[in-house]
């Protein structure tokens, strides 16, 4: 069995910028390392190895163009008991379009349809006791934040060994959005 998950990849200078806005002054966070920062397009779950063949035809046989993201603000998952501090995706309709291209990718291989609404963001930290309202400062400390422009050429299927210390993630096949033709 392995655990899969498909995602954008996010290159590495966002991925020192978003660092740079974290780290101490947060009690209760456990701050995700800088190299497993993401943006999940769909959540598949422990599958055999079969299945995982049949993911993979599914998803190179995609086709969708290229586009451009941005990286704004930040929040929380949990509003009473946080439990996740994230950095936010603005609107973005291509990356929609992707990610029900993908959802109905596998519905038509038979995985159960994702009952999460896709809500894209970047996991900064996980929470564990953390004040609400220490929580809600940080939050506010960084509404403005804003990364630049990031060009979305390929997504990837991953997978996610789980340890003591957290995930530890592995790209396991890249696809390349090409344009495609009208």
């Amino acid at each position: 069995m392995i655990r899969l998950f498909v995602a954008l990849g996010l290159p590495h200078a966002t991925c020192i910028d978003l660092a740079m806005m974290c780290g101490g002054g947060l009690p209760g966070a456990r701050w995700v390392p800088m190299e497993n920062y993401h943006i999940t397009l769909r959540f598949i779950g422990e599958v055999a190895e079969p299945q995982a063949e049949d993911i993979d035809s599914a998803l190179a046989a995609l086709s969708c163009k290229p586009f451009d993201l941005q990286i704004k603000g930040c929040g929380v998952f949990g509003q009473d008991q946080p439990r996740a501090l994230w950095a936010g995706i603005e609107p973005n309709e291509a990356l929609t379009n992707l990610q029900k291209k993908i959802e109905r990718a596998f519905q038509r291989i038979g995985l159960a349809p994702d009952k999460r609404k896709f809500a894209p963001h970047i996991t900064l930290a996980r929470l564990r006791n953390a004040e609400p309202l220490k929580v809600q400062q940080f939050i506010q400390d960084h509404s403005l934040y804003k990364a630049p422009p990031i060009a979305i050429d390929s997504f990837g299927l991953y997978s996610s060994d789980l340890s003591h210390s957290g995930s530890i993630y592995h790209l396991e096949q890249s696809y390349t959005l090409a344009r495609v033709k009208a």
